[in-house]
């Protein structure tokens, strides 16, 4: 998280089923906070115990979360907007961001974040024979499946991909953990990658979701946790340290109550969602679960949200004050207002049924893309700018079977298990296929890099080929990202105070682009260097959020600006039109 100043899983080997039947009568998990990670990869993560309080998903929050309203955290004297103990707020949540006494504080130039240590995206461009054609594998570790069986991948269990740092990221690990880690390799030259760092695990599980955050000097990403030491079985969500690419390290853990394996879908966490400094991991049957990571070294479990009846959440994605929780391998959707970022509330007439089982799903431009289960493949999108009213938008059924599905542009990148498809979305009442790729496997991901697709199987891969990279556009990517939607969204009033705001995009962004300088909060009229809100910012895919340190001010509008020139795609190539959104706070 940058502070500025001024589901799937598959099926355990039938062998270990048989060893972890003996163990599963095992309660809950715990949470602890003892000591820090070495960056070795063994147990010295912290660790951290402790019980939430929890909430049953049946009433009605208050105000209108379409605007982006609910429970005003003014209301509620122990509830701090931010997370953030960085902030003198962090003590006081009922300080606003009034009229500044000080001297003006002016933004720096949207660019002038500092620059990554990778270069960034692939650079090559292709012939149309070399499209959808695999070029080069990717084996997690330095040195693949050479060495003492301690620094590579053994499992060939891989998924989804992001960029940081200007250098691809590749977790490897099965759903039951043990031998696990990630990998980031120069992608410059596509069809020659090199691994440049790497950090291991044993206690990280398939993981589908990464989101980025910086606290003081260090950033930070948070995945799935499983901590397999029969006879005891927990799970939660595992901290790493991801400052330096060539050391990446976990750094503490949040076991989570109500955790078990292996009945894979329905007691275990099955993605994470990072809103700094809060992370939402969805827990199945066991819910949402809500941790304060204001100081990924010690992070804390402070509420764990209960659907009645029951979803069995998959995936999570947060946008602002909106949380979207999505069912594994079901129809349901559950969309949250998180005005008070650790009491998520339903919102009338938010949840809602898809036409088929889904197995999971992602966000973005104001809609919802599932990746159909029943019946076949294929895509179902549903229009959410309304979260009171969703909408069917359109469908595409193929003769596959859904995994997981990622945006770029107008393209949906879509793992259907014997192949992976890419959708052209511009027209969404005649979605059409455009492209297979193939690797051999459960071949559930594709992950759009630039002018590459990173394909990946969790299962049943040959030797080393977990993961491969297939040019499907000729030329180097240079479209510029474009903002694609806001929530609260423009125009919205009656917006809480402890809201935080969230932008999504075209494409997946660079992390270290969204800072300070590129997104930037003030009230609405003024001169932003005297009136900013500073806060925290946190990038997922292609969400960026901000967190104001401090509540609004009541009845005041508000900027929420990303100048020209700042934050930048995987490519490099920086937002080229602004995109603004106004808004107004309850009071």
């Amino acid at each position: 998280m940058t502070t500025s100043n001024g589901v799937g899983a598959r099926r355990l080997p039938a062998a270990w089923i048989v060893a972890l039947g003996l163990a599963c009568g095992g309660g809950g998990a715990e949470t602890s906070a003892t000591e820090t990670g070495t960056g070795d990869g063994s147990d010295t993560a912290a660790e951290t115990t402790a019980g939430p309080d929890a909430t049953s998903g049946s009433g009605d929050p208050s105000g209108d979360p379409s605007s982006g309203t609910g429970t005003d955290p003014s209301t509620d004297p122990s509830t701090d907007p931010s997370g953030d103990p960085s902030t003198d707020s962090s003590t006081d949540p009922t300080t606003t961001t009034d009229d500044p006494t000080g001297d003006p504080n002016p933004y720096p130039e949207p660019g002038d974040f500092p620059p990554n240590s990778g270069p960034g995206g692939p650079s090559t461009a292709f012939s149309p024979d070399e499209l959808y054609q695999n070029c080069a594998y990717l084996d997690g570790g330095m040195d693949g499946d050479v060495g003492n069986g301690e620094d590579h991948d053994t499992f060939d269990h891989h998924n989804m991909v992001t960029m940081f740092d200007g250098y691809l990221v590749m977790p490897w690990a099965p759903e039951f953990g043990l031998n696990t880690g990630i990998t980031f390799y120069d992608i410059s030259d596509p069809c020659s990658p090199t691994a440049v760092g790497n950090g291991t695990s044993d206690q990280m599980r398939e993981s589908h979701t990464m989101g980025y955050a910086q606290i003081g000097d260090r950033w930070y990403t948070a995945v799935d946790q499983l901590r397999f030491e029969l006879p005891e079985i927990a799970g939660g969500v595992e901290f790493w340290d991801v400052t330096d690419v060539t050391d990446p390290h976990p750094v503490s853990r949040v076991e989570v109550p109500g955790f078990l394996y292996p009945d894979a879908y329905a007691r275990v966490t099955l993605s994470v969602a990072m809103q700094a400094p809060y992370v939402y991991a969805g827990g199945a049957d066991n819910g949402i679960y809500v941790i304060d990571a204001s100081d990924p070294q010690n992070p804390e479990l402070v509420h764990q949200y209960k659907f009645n009846p029951v979803v069995r959440v998959g995936q999570v994605q947060v946008v602002g004050t909106l949380l979207m929780a999505s069912a594994a391998e079901g129809k349901r959707t559950a969309l949250l207002d998180i005005s008070v970022p650790d009491q998520p509330q339903p919102i009338p007439g938010g949840e809602f049924d898809i036409e088929a089982d889904a197995y999971f799903s992602n966000i973005g431009g104001g809609y919802a893309y599932y990746t159909r289960k029943e019946g076949g493949g294929g895509l179902i999108i549903w229009d959410i700018h309304d979260p009171q009213a969703p909408a069917k938008a359109g469908a595409f059924q193929s003769d596959g079977n859904g995994g997981y599905v990622f945006l770029m542009d107008e393209f949906a990148f879509v793992g259907e298990s014997t192949f992976a498809s890419i959708y052209d979305l511009s027209d969404l009442a005649n979605i059409q296929q455009v492209a297979t790729l193939n690797l051999v496997g459960d071949l559930d991901t594709a992950t759009p890099i630039g002018n590459v697709v990173v394909i990946a199987v969790d299962d049943k891969a040959d030797k080393d080929q977990a993961s491969a990279i297939a040019p499907w556009r000729e030329e180097v990517d240079t479209k510029p990202p474009t903002g694609t939607w806001s929530y609260p969204s423009d125009g919205a009033e009656g917006v809480a105070l402890g809201a935080r705001i969230g932008v999504t995009f075209s494409e997946f962004v660079d992390p270290k682009s969204a800072w300070e300088g590129s997104v930037r909060l003030y009230k609405t009229g003024t001169e932003p260097a005297l009136t900013r809100v500073d806060g925290t910012i946190s990038t997922q895919e292609l969400i960026v959020n901000f967190a104001p340190h401090k509540l609004l001010a009541p009845n005041t509008e508000y900027t929420l600006e990303i100048p020209a020139g700042g934050i930048q795609d995987y490519s490099g190539n920086p937002i080229a039109e602004p995109y603004v959104v106004t808004f107004k706070t309850a009071g």
